[in-house]
């Protein structure tokens, strides 16, 4: 069956699935395999439960009229998304980056949703299957997409921009993220960067932040788009507030770091014609979650946890930001950094120097990396530890900060505080 012929079939209900537990029914079944599962072994689940066709590459799991027997699950999903871009007559902007993807996403797609019926990534699900299933969830009544790009490696961001083919990109920041993957912050750099070579060559626009001299560097001779100039920074404590066209914009994001996100929301709500009480509303009224930056009072204690992920950069981010807040008594808790590679050691003792230089009432590092750092605080060789040191010895009246790569799960540390 040709991608034209399968084309057909899904703009009936233009509805794809590839898990049997959230399957809906009329959707095509694409049953992708991977290192610990076989979706073809589902295609008879899958039909059960109301899915119109399956897509197979297997051919014993074929079902008479209800299978679709192709070369390879995974790339006709990829093509079939690629061809239903093609038909989609309506801007997409594609966001990568080393930090603050998420958190940036939301807050482009409020802004836009008060003007625009806006199709955006949910959650995270930004990588080779990902973006294919984002492109396939955009149906003909959206009118604006943004579509979140993420990458451990080299020509990851090209391939996605090839999916994508974005009429706009934008970079939010070259970090130390995912350093094991890219071979270095050079490597970022160029990985990442790949998002403006795909723009360049097809003639399409980049929104920059005119203070990053890397960005600057990187669209030099492209089509571009800045901040805009009278977003000012007023200041984070712990919230982000700012002014644009001298009205106050308060945030529910915490940090510093979160102005460039808010800042690029603003601009592009500003070019694509959003009211400027609209983009205020919008701002406002967002939220964050999914343990990323959230506020949360547990008795007497005021946590912020940010355990969604943590990378060098958006960890130290994070502790210059906790430092400067207003607030007598400050405890912190940091797991370990992953996908490091060669320089996990030291990313992990800087780190470690960087806290241990500054007034936190305590410091507790957590994990198999941080325990083998030189530090003057206490060390847990994982989270098992720390809580039955807190169990004996609860925080009590204190500011938390909670930051740590996902794999360390350390939302758990909720649970240890009353």
């Amino acid at each position: 069956m040709t991608v034209e012929e399968l084309y057909k079939l899904y703009i009936v209900n233009y509805l794809v699935d590839t898990d049997t537990r959230t399957i809906r029914k009329n959707c095509l079944f694409f049953a992708l395999k991977g290192d610990n599962f076989n979706g073809n072994k589902f295609a008879t689940e899958a039909i059960a439960k109301g899915a119109k066709f399956c897509i197979i590459d297997e051919k014993e799991f074929e079902i008479k009229g209800k299978t679709i027997l192709v070369n390879n699950v995974l790339k006709t999903l990829q093509d079939l998304a690629k061809y239903h871009r093609k038909q989609l007559n309506i801007p997409v902007i594609a966001l990568t980056g080393s930090n603050g993807k998420t958190t940036t996403k939301e807050l482009i797609k409020k802004v836009l949703q008060q003007k625009y019926k806006t199709a955006a990534t949910k959650g995270n699900l930004n990588n080779h299957i990902g973006v294919p299933l984002t492109l396939l969830s955009i149906t003909p009544k959206e009118e604006i997409a943004i579509i979140e790009m993420g990458a451990n490696h080299q020509k990851e961001i090209a391939f996605l921009s090839n999916i994508i083919n974005p009429d706009y990109g934008y970079i939010t920041n070259f970090g130390k993220a995912h350093l094991e993957g890219f071979g270095g912050v050079e490597g970022v750099i160029k990985g990442k960067s790949e998002l403006y070579t795909h723009l360049k060559q097809n003639n399409k626009t980049a929104f920059i932040n005119p203070n990053d001299a890397i960005q600057l560097e990187k669209t030099k001779d492209s089509k571009t788009i800045l901040l805009k100039e009278n977003i000012k920074f007023i200041g984070a404590n712990p919230f982000v507030e700012l002014s644009y066209h001298k009205t106050i914009i308060k945030s529910n994001l915490i940090g510093e770091y979160n102005y460039n996100n808010i800042a690029i929301a603003i601009t592009i709500g500003d070019f694509f014609k959003v009211e400027n009480n609209k983009i205020k509303e919008a701002i406002e009224s967002y939220v964050p979650k999914n343990n990323r930056s959230q506020i949360i009072q547990k008795g007497n204690n005021h946590i912020i946890l940010d355990a969604y992920n943590a990378n060098p950069s958006s960890m130290t981010a994070a502790i210059h930001n906790f430092a400067q807040l207003a607030e007598k008594s400050k405890t912190i808790i940091l797991g370990d950094m992953f996908e490091l590679g060669e320089d996990s050691a030291k990313e992990h003792q800087e780190i470690a120097n960087l806290t241990d230089s500054r007034a936190f009432n305590a410091t507790y590092y957590v994990g198999e990396h941080f325990s083998k750092t030189n530090t003057k605080n206490l060390k847990f060789t994982d989270f098992e530890a720390l809580k039955v040191y807190l169990t004996k010895a609860p925080l009590n009246n204190q500011s938390i900060l909670i930051k740590g790569s996902r794999g360390m799960q350390l939302e758990r540390v909720l649970e240890l505080i009353n």
